[in-house]
């Protein structure tokens, strides 16, 4: 063996033995950086306006979401498919907790809850599960779950919501996503005839009483969902902190 390729290994052999031993901390960076990796859900703005095409049984609606975190209030505007449900329902909500539900066409309804949480956080998809990438819709997504309660699919490329799947199988698809987008704010007064005392029924986490008519059967179906969204969220955690 030649003199400097001897004196090599033996360099390279003291160094190894005189290297530091790993540390806990440095033995978890592969994994701490794979963690990191993983992607999140993007929060959602802080005021968007969204169509959403919804499918639950074969039920089709389109919904005009609008959604104003500032001001504290969420706008569904919904219409069943050639109007089968009667005419277009307009479901208020407000980050106190109370809810609108009404119509402004005859006949002329409104009914009102008061529920235990008000309007979703931007960030309220924190401490979602990661599943990973799918096409969903022609779209590269990332997908995530929370609280076996909903699964939500968010673009690879634009961050924006492509689709969400409720765990009653309620799914809605993301058709436009206007960032920034407001509401004029006199579009967010519920009409005069929700505060009649005989022309309004107000439910406070009661069992709907069942009905023919068509307001009421909307009502009672999306009073149902919220109390089954708000248990969820009491039993584990799915609304952080919405009060």
């Amino acid at each position: 063996m030649s003199l400097p390729l001897f004196f090599i290994l033996i360099l390279t052999t003291f160094s190894f033995l005189l290297s530091p031993a790993p540390t806990a901390a440095t033995a978890r960076t592969p994994q701490t950086q794979k963690q990191s990796d993983t992607p999140t859900p993007a929060p959602w703005p802080e005021q968007f306006h969204a169509l959403l095409f919804m499918n639950y049984s074969n039920s089709l609606s389109m919904i005009d979401l609008w959604y104003d975190w500032p001001r504290g209030r969420n706008f569904n505007i919904i219409h069943d498919q050639l109007a089968h449900g009667g005419p277009p329902l307009f479901n208020l909500e407000w980050n106190n907790g109370t809810s609108f539900f009404y119509t402004l066409q005859e006949p002329l309804r409104c009914r009102s809850a008061q529920l235990d949480v008000g309007v979703l956080r931007p960030n309220w998809l924190d401490g979602a599960t990661y599943l990973g990438r799918a096409h969903v819709n022609g779209f590269l997504c990332d997908a995530w779950t929370k609280a076996d309660f909903i699964w939500y699919y968010q673009d690879v490329e634009s961050s924006r919501p492509v689709k969400w799947v409720f765990y009653t199988g309620r799914t809605a698809h993301v058709m436009t996503f206007e960032v920034g987008a407001v509401l004029d704010d006199a579009a967010w007064q519920a009409p005069v005839y929700c505060f009649h005392k005989n022309d309004t029924d107000t439910t406070k986490e009661e069992q709907p009483q069942k009905s023919d008519n068509a307001l009421t059967i909307n009502h009672n179906r999306l009073i149902q969902h919220k109390k089954k969204e708000h248990h969820a969220h009491k039993l584990s955690t799915f609304l952080i902190n919405q009060l």
